[in-house]
């Protein structure tokens, strides 16, 4: 069986990176308060917040792409405004598969972080602000640093994710070689052709190396954030 990798197969694997890569550093800011707020404040309807952070989890991954094709798409509330207001379309680009795999990535990302937020020692802060440490100070030298190993960890799940994204995919921006074509979506158009088993296993086996190398470093980072954590406090 050829397993050499063709111009169009490095296109793929290229776009598939992007895609993922863009997903998690614009979805971390995100699943990163999303997740400072479920695990520090108390407010009514944060029950409703979590199930709504948690919904692409339980959800048909379709719906997802379904949900963002009305939100997003050129008749859209959201869509229609960047198209008019910026001259922006998700639909059918790349940067619409990076929205879907953020989407779809976040759930992972916020209960990752959240747990890390929870686990945090809150008589350090209590400590800190006795010393005088501003909120900010408090933050920065003892509440984000004792958080990394949950933010390292999220991204690289995210990232594993992303990488893995099929359904919203579709759904959201179609199958469009070397726009919209990641490595699940290459797989599926791979299955639909007579004798292209060589490909399929291709593309298979890189999409599993390049999500079990995502957690292992997720692994490693994690473990040494929670080595040198202390060292980062005040």
């Amino acid at each position: 069986m050829d397993f050499s990798l063709s111009p169009q197969d490095w296109t793929v694997i290229g776009l598939s990176l992007k895609v993922s890569l863009v997903a998690v550093a614009t979805m971390l800011p995100i699943a990163f308060a999303l997740a400072w707020i479920l695990a520090r404040w108390r407010f009514p309807g944060k029950l409703l917040l979590d199930a709504l952070v948690h919904l692409p989890l339980v959800v048909p991954p379709v719906v997802t792409g379904w949900l963002l094709l009305l939100l997003f798409g050129i008749n859209g509330p959201i869509g229609s405004r960047l198209d008019q207001w910026f001259g922006v379309t998700l639909l059918f680009r790349w940067t619409g598969a990076a929205l879907a795999a953020a989407i779809m990535a976040m759930p992972l990302m916020v209960r990752a972080m959240r747990l890390s937020i929870e686990s945090v020692d809150l008589r350090l802060e209590q400590a800190a602000q006795t010393l005088g440490a501003s909120p900010l100070r408090r933050f920065l030298s003892i509440s984000l640093p004792l958080s990394l190993p949950g933010i390292f960890a999220g991204a690289m799940l995210g990232f594993a994710r992303s990488i893995g994204e099929f359904g919203a995919t579709i759904t959201f921006v179609s199958d469009i070689p070397g726009e919209t074509r990641t490595l699940p979506i290459a797989i599926y158009a791979a299955l639909q052709v007579p004798g292209a088993e060589a490909a399929v296993s291709r593309f298979a086996i890189i999409s599993v190396l390049l999500s079990l190398g995502a957690l292992l470093i997720s692994e490693i980072l994690a473990r040494r954030a929670t080595r040198g954590r202390m060292s980062y406090v005040l």
